[in-house]
């Protein structure tokens, strides 16, 4: 068996400082009361040792790895150049941040370390995060504008034009603040308008939702109903740090605004101050004062714009007229008398009418020249001549009986056919198969029935007779003495034509 001393590696299985071999058992060495230790047993061990040495560390490093579980906790891990540590960050917490982590956020946080033993490994529980200077928050900000301005949320083409007079605005900002009565105050001096404020926080926990629930809430409002739905929309804040106007930067609002249904105004902040909201929005505002102003135009200006209009509008009207006026004066002046106008149709008027008088005189005198002429051939000799000339050519004629009784043959049976067919067609003929004949009092038969409906009194012909009816709704008339009815309709039969 080696020796062990010559086995620096201990790669013969012999315990250092221990001349017996390794066995198959464990066994205690002799005077050694500690018992092993279980894996949980050492990991709660170092659990407790790790809390106790570090009860609250702040950490600042570089997020990585950033993920929200379904539960709503927070794992990620920070880093820098040289070492890494896990952390998470419990659901109750995430809550309360101010901002969304995300990959490469330089940030510090602060809470306690810990160990997990299912990975014997060391992390912090992460109670607060911040981002880690105002660097590294506009070093976020232009991330985030990168990422979102490549989506197409900012392009021109996205921009609408605002209203010329909206009839209602919305406004989202705090009730309490001094932007709200200064947006009001200037509304009123230009043109009072309807206007709903939608409260909001504008700044730390909860205020980027509570704006972008507003933006949207606002969209989502049906038109015609109880409360009108907002023309155009403001969202306002006064002027702060970058750290307090961070809610306007957060994706949520930017996102709210860009979604929004309605033309939106953003004055946040002053001049100088510039947020992710205003790249969003329809129109940027450099105050809320001038987002009152972009929002009506001056009540007086605009009366004034709309006289003005007026009175251009009766010149424009009124010149048409007076030039036509000068026109027509002008031209007047060139045209000549009417009576040298018509004087050379006058005159061949004249010469027209002498020209009929001759013209009638002399047909006349043709005329009975002509008929003196006729009348002279219309001598007793000429006509006794002309009538000895019928009177031979009618003797040459010869009829004979045959010509006669033929054509009386022919003309008998077409007589014959059109009794047969009035036999047939006669109104009275289906009266014997059980069909009744509806007619007035005259007589006259009704097809109709509204014809029918307008009778005071009707007469239902059958086959044995007849019987007078009254439609339901009218006055039965006075009965008569007697109704002559003809002796052929009593009979039910059509007269024999031959």
């Amino acid at each position: 068996m080696p020796d062990p001393f010559d086995d620096p590696d201990n790669t013969n299985g012999v315990a250092p400082g221990n001349g017996d071999a390794a066995g198959l058992v464990a066994k205690g060495a002799p005077g050694d009361n500690a018992a092993p230790l279980s894996v949980s047993e050492i990991s709660a061990l170092l659990k407790r040792t790790v809390e106790d040495r570090f009860g609250f560390v702040r950490l600042r490093g570089e997020l990585s790895g950033v993920k929200r579980a379904a539960s709503g906790h927070l794992y990620c891990s920070l880093k820098d150049a040289n070492a890494r540590i896990d952390g998470v960050m419990w659901r109750g917490s995430t809550q309360r941040l101010a901002f969304h982590p995300e990959d490469g956020l330089e940030v510090i946080a602060s809470g306690k370390l810990t160990t997990y033993p299912g990975r014997s490994s060391y992390q912090i529980v992460i109670e607060r995060m911040e981002i880690a200077g105002e660097g590294a928050l506009l070093a976020l900000l232009e991330k985030t504008k990168a990422r979102l301005e490549a989506e197409g949320l900012f392009a021109p083409q996205r921009k609408r034009a605002l209203p010329y007079l909206p009839r209602v605005i919305g406004v989202v900002t705090s009730p309490t603040g001094a932007v709200i009565r200064d947006i009001l105050h200037r509304l009123a001096d230009r043109f009072p308008s309807h206007v709903l404020v939608w409260p909001v926080l504008v700044q730390g926990q909860g205020a980027a939702e509570q704006v972008a629930t507003a933006v949207r809430g606002f969209s989502g409002m049906a038109p015609g109903g109880a409360i009108p739905r907002p023309d155009l929309v403001i969202v306002a804040r006064g002027g702060g740090s970058i750290e307090d106007l961070w809610s306007f930067n957060e994706e949520v609002v930017v996102r709210a605004i860009a979604e929004s249904t309605i033309p939106t105004i953003s004055a946040v902040g002053h001049e100088t101050d510039t947020t992710l909201a205003d790249y969003a929005a329809d129109r940027r505002a450099p105050t809320p004062t001038a987002a009152a102003e972009m929002a009506v135009p001056v009540r007086v200006e605009l009366a004034a714009l709309l006289d003005e209009l007026a009175l251009r509008q009766k010149r424009a009207i009124m010149r048409p007229v007076s030039l036509g006026r000068e026109r027509l004066d002008a031209r007047v002046r060139h045209l000549p008398r009417p009576e040298v106008l018509l004087a050379s149709q006058v005159q061949k008027l004249d010469d027209l009418s002498e020209r009929l008088r001759r013209g009638l005189a002399d047909r006349t005198v043709r005329e009975r020249e002509r008929l003196q002429e006729r009348v002279r051939h219309l001598s007793p000799a000429v006509l006794r001549a002309r009538f000895d000339r019928a009177a031979h050519g009618l003797d040459s004629v010869r009829l004979t009986p045959a010509l006669l009784t033929q054509r009386i043959a022919t003309q008998r049976e077409k007589l014959v056919a059109l009794d047969r067919l009035a036999q047939q067609l006669h109104p009275d003929r289906p009266l014997q198969r059980g069909y009744v004949r509806v007619m007035d009092s005259s007589g006259k038969t009704l097809t109709d029935r509204a014809e029918a409906a307008e009778r005071q009194a009707l007469v239902l012909k059958f086959r044995d007779g007849t019987l007078d009816v009254t439609p339901v709704g009218k006055t039965p008339p006075r009965p008569a003495s007697a109704r002559a009815k003809p002796r052929s309709a009593e009979s039910g039969e059509q007269p024999k034509l031959l």
